[in-house]
């Protein structure tokens, strides 16, 4: 059945649930904010001789704290904003900066996995000695915590000069690697048998077979691990960065946040590293429909 409805009611339609949902959060987050906040202001009431704080002058005392323990988004959105439009981009201080450090090491680890991860699935799908020695490691290889393995390579490397991007992004392409190996070997083999002998009686060779018909059929595979790779290469860098302070990034200004209590930068900075995330998939997504389109392929 055609769905038919008023075009700007669908739009309502999709929408509305959305903004629902956010104004629940908002709700729930300025309601958390009063009661985890509200210790700190009553003492801070007591030394001020404050006494009978109505509510709401209460409540608006806790959503502005200057070290909350829960910042609301008023705060957050505030510190981005003066992190980012109200200092000069090459300042330490600028979120900014931060985040294109974060960023370089975040897209280069990920071109570095992405390609790493397709060879790896390759051999393993055309070579069963690959298969049997490879995959067991591939696997072990992630059930090791990425908060061990960073700071030996990053000291590691920088003991023989390797410092700044490298480290960093090498740490990003060890998370990323492993999504696109698992998705491209699922997505290599999803030929089924009858489609492998058509190829045989065509007399095609074994390229001929990977690249007219395997490879098409990894690619929505390739896509929906690309998306989850770039992601975790994200937070691969984001990582790296709190064995590096020197290197600056995202990592390095929830790391001297925390050390300095400075909860409302934390905050801020997180929220700059989930919307990177939130772009970069949504980029990774428009290649994907472009390639779509390019093959022929209906949405």
């Amino acid at each position: 059945m055609r769905r038919w409805c008023d075009g700007g009611l669908c739009s309502v339609n999709r929408v509305l649930p959305i903004l629902s949902i956010l104004l629940a959060i908002f709700i729930f987050w300025y309601a958390a904010a009063i009661w985890m906040n509200a210790p700190w202001q009553t003492i801070l009431n007591g030394r001020a001789n404050l006494e009978n704080v109505p509510f709401f002058d209460f409540a608006q005392q806790t959503w502005n704290q200057d070290k909350p323990i829960l910042p609301v988004p008023h705060q957050v959105f505030s510190e981005i904003w003066n992190a980012t439009m109200g200092l000069e981009f090459t300042s330490r201080r600028s979120l900014a900066l931060h985040a294109w450090i974060t960023l370089s090491a975040t897209l280069l680890g990920f071109v570095l996995g992405t390609a790493l991860g397709v060879v790896l699935a390759v051999a393993i799908v055309h070579n069963d000695a690959a298969d049997r020695s490879l995959m067991p490691w591939i696997i072990a290889s992630q059930t090791i915590p990425i908060l061990a393995i960073a700071p030996m390579v990053v000291v590691g490397l920088g003991a023989v000069g390797l410092t700044g991007l490298v480290p960093k992004a090498l740490i990003s392409m060890y998370l990323s690697f492993f999504p696109v190996v698992v998705g491209m070997v699922k997505g290599l083999r999803s030929p089924e048998a009858i489609q492998l002998d058509l190829m045989r009686t065509y007399d095609a060779n074994p390229w001929q077979v990977f690249w007219k018909l395997r490879w098409p059929a990894a690619l929505p595979m390739l896509f929906a691990s690309m998306k989850v790779g770039i992601a975790i290469s994200l937070i691969g860098a984001v990582v790296a960065e709190l064995s590096n302070a020197a290197g600056g990034g995202l990592g390095v200004r929830l790391l001297t946040g925390s050390y300095n209590g400075q909860t409302i930068q934390i905050w801020a900075a997180l929220f700059i590293a989930a919307g990177l995330a939130a772009v970069l998939v949504a980029i990774v997504g428009v290649a994907e429909r472009m390639v779509n389109a390019r093959n022929g392929v209906r949405a």
